[in-house]
């Protein structure tokens, strides 16, 4: 397995990268109402990464047809904005987006509350995101890559969620995919040493009831496999000498 360490240079464009993420989130999350029809948050990205004169990582990526993914409810990853679907009170929906500057890509995802949700999905959401903080407790040089993993797992099963096992977060930089994966579930192996200069995609996804997922017949959207509300957290990271840096957090 070879990770990639980035140089002072790519990391300054890789921050440059998710920072301009960080703040199309934050504009993405004061839309999010009861009655908007999904299409309208991927409009609204599309118009931010025009503006901003860079790129969606998302569109057209093996043929995915948004610049954004919107995920509702059971959906877990790679929902596919629509009109048609729209957002109603309760619901919980996820963002996960990427933008690519001066060829370095940021990836990073966020789940909401839609108006006035229930306790039990509130603390999905919650527990989900601060999963996300007990893992890059252990994401410092001289640890192992599956100490990420294991926390995550450590952190999540008193709670009795679902972890999902057939999606992973994943290494990131001038792909939107790179070495190494990343599971959110305990492994056995401890797996490669983190290095200061690895940029790293950590992303929690968690599920109510079961981890098990299905594909639905658009071949993008993943769903549960017993109709449980999904919640997904995820920042781009980078190793460093001392505590890791949320690039696409500030």
């Amino acid at each position: 397995m070879s990770i990639s360490i980035k140089s002072p240079r790519e990391i300054d464009l890789m921050r440059i990268s998710n920072h301009m993420l960080c703040d199309m989130h934050r504009e993405l999350e004061k839309l999010i109402r009861p009655g908007l029809p999904t299409i309208e948050l991927d409009r609204a990205a599309a118009a931010f990464i025009k503006e901003h004169g860079v790129a969606s990582n998302f569109l057209n990526y093996e043929g995915f047809p948004a610049s954004i993914c919107v995920s509702v409810n059971d959906e877990v990853v790679h929902g596919i904005p629509s009109k048609e679907k729209i957002l109603r009170e309760g619901d919980i929906v996820s963002i996960d987006a990427g933008i690519i500057y001066k060829g370095y890509h940021s990836d990073a995802a966020r789940t909401y509350g839609v108006g006035k949700i229930s306790p039990e999905r509130q603390k999905l959401i919650d527990e989900t995101r601060n999963a996300f903080f007990e893992a890059i407790k252990a994401a410092r040089a001289g640890n192992h890559l599956f100490d990420i993993s294991n926390a995550v797992a450590d952190y999540i099963e008193p709670f009795g969620y679902g972890i999902v096992r057939d999606l992973v977060g994943h290494g990131v930089g001038t792909e939107l995919h790179e070495e190494p994966q990343i599971p959110n579930y305990r492994m056995s192996k401890r797996g490669p040493r983190l290095q200061p200069g690895m940029t790293l995609a950590i992303e929690p996804m968690i599920n109510l009831g079961r981890g098990d997922v299905v594909w639905e017949e658009d071949e993008w959207t993943v769903v549960t496999d017993d109709g449980s509300p999904s919640a997904h957290y995820e920042n781009t990271i980078l190793i460093t000498d001392g505590d890791p840096e949320i690039l696409s957090l500030y």
